[in-house]
């Protein structure tokens, strides 16, 4: 077996003396894992960044083999954040879920084309909305789409405030507040009434978290997005 595609490096592991397990998000082939051979060398090591871009080719003996990478890199988008622990945290958390989220070798182009979408924001003021934005897209795309654009119980859609925690459905300000204590607050940047900002984005965070956990993952969020949530908390704070 013998094909090429392009991927983006989630995570690698070690191997051997001098070797690497890496695991990749391929355009075509999904979530796919190979070995690179001298994937632990100086040389190796940037291509192998979480978040690059590569040129794939994966050989093995049948398809469900482990086999083997060789990869080239393309862009890494990485180094572009090494000033910025911020995005570099969104970054790693972004591949991390992917990798956690993603049945193994199942095809899902629009997420590849997506990832590489949010890595091109992290630059941008707005990119802690736009990495909210990204979650409940990957949600949308592994089958738990969030309906936030009319009111489960009236149907209309003016001033959308809470999402209901069991069905992912919006909820007018007036309906929901007898009950706000069990709903989750739908921020003004995701109710189309632009407004971000660090409490709107922390709300955002809590309530991807929430769907991510009980309805993609079935358990606890990867340590990255965890780090990440709390490296926003914690910036938001100081500056405050």
């Amino acid at each position: 077996m013998d094909w090429s595609d392009q991927g983006i490096v989630l995570s690698t592991r070690p191997q051997g003396e001098g070797s690497a397990v890496a695991t990749l998000l391929t355009r075509e082939h999904g979530r796919h894992a190979g070995m690179v051979m001298g994937g632990r060398s100086t040389r190796q090591r940037g291509t192998l960044e979480p978040g690059t871009l590569v040129h794939a080719r994966w050989r093995g003996r049948l398809p469900e083999h482990l086999g083997h990478f060789t990869l080239e890199s393309v862009k890494g988008y990485a180094a572009n954040f090494f000033d910025d622990a911020q995005a570099l945290a969104a970054l790693i958390s972004a591949c991390a879920l992917v990798e956690a989220a993603l049945p193994e070798r199942e095809a899902h182009p629009a997420l590849f084309d997506g990832l590489l979408a949010l890595f091109d924001l992290l630059d941008n003021p707005a990119w802690a909305e736009s990495y909210v934005r990204w979650e409940i897209g990957l949600l949308a795309e592994l089958g738990f789409g969030l309906d936030l654009d009319r009111c489960a119980v009236s149907g209309a859609n003016d001033y959308l405030a809470y999402v209901s925690p069991r069905t992912g459905r919006a909820v007018t300000a007036s309906v929901g507040e007898p009950y706000r204590d069990r709903l989750l607050p739908l921020p003004d940047f995701l109710a189309g009434r632009g407004g971000g900002g660090p409490s709107a984005v922390s709300d955002g965070l809590r309530l991807t978290a929430h769907f991510l956990e009980r309805h993609v993952l079935n358990g606890p969020l990867p340590p990255a997005r965890e780090r990440l949530r709390e490296r926003y908390a914690n910036a938001v704070a100081r500056s405050a």
